[in-house]
């Protein structure tokens, strides 16, 4: 019976474990519906079982699609949106509110597993937004643990390149001077919660304001020769690599070496303007089905080898009404329709009948499907039926 009562509390550490995890396996996506023309949100489930895609943002928390992912086991990290963000700092009664509203009212039916407090708030020109993000962070976090959730809602907020200087080499890099002084205690906050630093990273852009200087097979994950940053003596066969490790030394010049980094937003547009020639169907094709690869492999970046890399792409679907240049409207892997934009082995929308509930040992290794909660359940039955028979 000792034995049996200890199993049952390695299940218990377990399952607390899996619950605080923001990100099962390593592939997520970016649901944006910023369009009038895409599926419905239970379509919008059936697309991303179909595809076995269990991580998903939102830009918000729309009460439509939470209710659609009520039961479907995919895992959603929702938005707090730039407008709200001044008054959730001002204001902590509103932020308990909106959580409780937005978030514990739908747990633990949908898997409401992380906030995303504003999206690439530091580096741009509103400093009075700026300002107000750790106030933000820090009352939408303490209305999770007052409301008891903290240990299943992971607090984030996502970066854009703006808020780095001297990228290149990676090792290089550091925070820019405007931002490092609002950052740093951003960060240390970020630290004693366990949250990763979020990092939206495009290849693509990079290469469309610098085509001169960078290879776009470097840019692609295609064969290159890369580039060699002396300091570490590392060698980059891709850009996105260089584009991490660039922020692991931002982040360690500042004194955080051991925060994670996670890619929140990361793709390449199909279509674009005169300007944007890069913007091709086969170029973003190219991109993302190199990355897909690149992520299946479990591993991480040449200066954090054992950090696996993890990774939303953006984004699910084209989005007509998306306002900027020409690409903005077409980083989708779908059509509005849902049928397929970018071959890179996922099938199309179908009736919940036709689709596949086939899960391979690929899929299991890359987690992409069960997570850890799964297999940690079944290996510790399967161990406690062993035991029971004894």
């Amino acid at each position: 019976m000792k034995i049996i009562r200890i199993m049952f509390f390695v299940f218990f550490l377990g399952l607390n474990a899996s619950l605080a995890a923001a990100f099962t396996g390593t592939y997520g996506i970016n649901y944006g519906r910023i369009a009038d023309n895409i599926p419905s949100p239970d379509k919008v489930v059936t697309l991303l079982k179909a595809a076995k895609i269990k991580n998903v943002r939102i830009y918000d928390a729309d009460h439509s699609v939470l209710n659609a992912f009520k039961g479907s086991g995919l895992e959603l990290v929702i938005g707090l949106s730039n407008g709200f963000v001044k008054e959730m700092s001002s204001d902590a009664d509103h932020a308990l509110t909106w959580v409780k509203d937005n978030v514990k009212a739908f747990l633990p039916e949908t898997h409401i597993v992380g906030i995303a407090v504003g999206n690439e708030v530091l580096g741009g020109g509103d400093n009075d937004l700026a300002v107000s993000l750790l106030g933000a962070v820090k009352n939408i976090y303490n209305a999770t643990k007052q409301l008891k959730i903290d240990h299943v809602v992971q607090i984030t907020t996502s970066h854009s390149q703006a808020v780095f200087e001297n990228s290149y080499p990676p090792s290089s890099c550091i925070f820019k001077e405007g931002v490092a002084q609002i950052m740093q205690p951003l960060l240390e906050f970020f630290s004693q919660i366990g949250s990763p630093f979020c990092l939206n990273a495009y290849p693509f852009l990079a290469y469309t304001y610098n085509p001169g200087k960078i290879d776009i097979n470097y840019a692609l994950f295609q064969p290159t020769e890369g580039i060699y940053d002396e300091k570490t003596d590392l060698r980059y066969d891709n850009l996105l690599d260089a584009q991490i490790d660039a922020a692991y030394a931002a982040l360690d010049n500042a004194g955080l070496k051991k925060m994670e980094v996670i890619i929140t937003e990361t793709g390449w547009a199909s279509h674009g303007d005169q300007s944007e020639p890069a913007a091709t169907l086969s170029n973003a094709r190219t991109y993302n089905y190199n990355l897909r690869k690149r992520l299946a492999k479990r591993k991480g970046t040449p200066l954090r080898p054992k950090n696996v890399l993890k990774a939303y792409i953006f984004a699910l679907f084209n989005e007509d009404s998306k306002q900027g240049a020409g690409s903005e409207k077409y980083y989708g892997l779908f059509k509005a329709d849902g049928s397929i934009s970018e071959d890179i082995g996922f099938p199309g929308l179908k009736s919940s009948a036709t689709a596949s509930s086939h899960v391979s040992f690929k899929d299991l290794r890359a987690g992409r499907w069960f997570g850890s909660y799964s297999l940690l359940l079944a290996i510790l039955a399967s161990t406690l039926v062993l035991l029971l028979r004894i």
